[in-house]
């Protein structure tokens, strides 16, 4: 058998239909399992292509098994798999892991969720804990395919992880809105001024939080920034959002950059209506003081953070938000453990009680 080009969501597919999950149920018939292609890779998103195939790419699968099987499922399957699958090797080294193995990722549902996110897969998780979740994370729990789960344990975990609590998803909302304000007259009154290279990096802070706040207004969580601006499109509002956005990347002017963001934010402001969040029915925008910037209505805030009923969401600071909205070093990013410790330590140890959002002239 060769290998037909299909993606690695589909190859991962008849890998285990074909080969894993005989070897499985020959020795094991009847074992509650979970197979399905999660974790880390563009096939993960569907998003994979021949450029794909140059490193860590090929026969992966994760197979969630009891907490007494994992050891000697993975044996078995070093042992018994073939060396060859589709014209492609069934084991193989990552940039993660030089060791030439098996790429069948055994292990129990509790534990995949846990090194994924950094928090106890099992346990229930308060504001502050979803607060240290990336969405390229849980996408790597929750976009795969999923191939079988007999045991429903995975299922269940998918289910939970869906999607924010209601409070934590308007206080998410509310800091994107925040920094909106915070940087839009910046990047006007830099221009002003004559510093078109400040202007444009203001621009690209603007467009990536207004990339953010799309996902967040359809409610799915964003990829990491490679492939921020591919999934964005697909999201309901793409074909007014996309254009407008790009207008503002493309800007040789201040004021043309401003036209394109005020545009890109009617779209917004009508997303948040049609999701039936409070939405100021007069825009999101106003003039900022005397000068011809645009700025942020405080109402668009207030709305949002006025609806949150958690008492622990309540008392956390305005305009932080989720730690993919304040932090951007990859290295902590893709650290479950320290990310979720950063975010803990930021919170937790405050205390903080409300305080108004800054309202700072530039």
């Amino acid at each position: 058998m060769t290998f037909d080009a299909s993606s690695g969501v589909a190859l991962a597919g008849r890998y285990y239909r074909e080969v894993v999950a005989p070897l499985v149920a020959a020795r094991w018939p009847g074992l509650p399992y979970a197979a399905a292609r999660l974790g880390s890779g563009s096939d993960v998103l569907g998003l994979d292509d021949v450029a794909s195939r140059d490193h860590d790419w090929g026969l992966r699968l994760t197979l969630l098994v009891p907490p007494g099987a994992v050891g000697e499922v993975s044996e078995h399957l070093e042992a018994a798999l073939p060396e060859t699958y589709a014209g492609l090797p069934t084991r193989f080294a990552t940039t993660w892991d030089p060791v030439v193995r098996h790429r069948v990722e055994v292990a129990t549902a509790e534990a995949f969720v846990t090194s994924r996110l950094g928090l106890d897969a099992s346990g229930d998780f308060d504001a502050i804990d979803w607060l240290g979740l990336t969405g390229q994370s849980l996408l790597e729990v929750t976009a795969g395919d999923v191939f079988t789960d007999t045991a429903g344990i995975l299922t269940g975990l998918r289910r939970k992880l869906a999607w924010y609590p209601d409070s934590v998803w308007r206080y998410v909302l509310a800091a994107d809105w925040i920094r909106l304000g915070e940087d839009l007259p910046l990047m006007s009154r830099t221009g002003q001024r004559g510093d078109e290279l400040g202007s444009r990096v203001m621009s690209g802070r603007i467009v990536s939080t207004a990339m953010h706040l799309a996902f967040m207004l359809e409610r799915r969580w964003p990829p990491y920034p490679k492939w921020l601006g591919t999934m964005l499109t697909r999201l309901s509002f793409a074909d007014d959002l996309v254009p407008a956005l790009t207008a503002v990347a493309a800007a040789d002017q201040w004021r043309q950059r401003q036209e394109a963001v005020r545009t890109a934010l009617v779209v917004l402001h009508r997303a948040q209506w049609a999701t039936g969040l409070p939405t100021p029915e007069t825009g999101m925008t106003e003039p900022f003081f005397d000068r011809p910037f645009l700025g942020i209505r405080g109402e668009t805030v207030t709305l949002l953070l006025d609806e949150v009923t958690d008492p622990l969401v309540l008392r956390l600071p305005p305009g932080v938000g989720a730690v993919e909205q304040w932090v951007d070093n990859v290295t902590v990013l893709t650290n479950p453990a320290a990310r979720v410790e950063l975010v803990r330590h930021q919170f937790r140890a405050e205390e903080v009680a409300p305080r108004p959002v800054s309202d700072a002239t530039p």
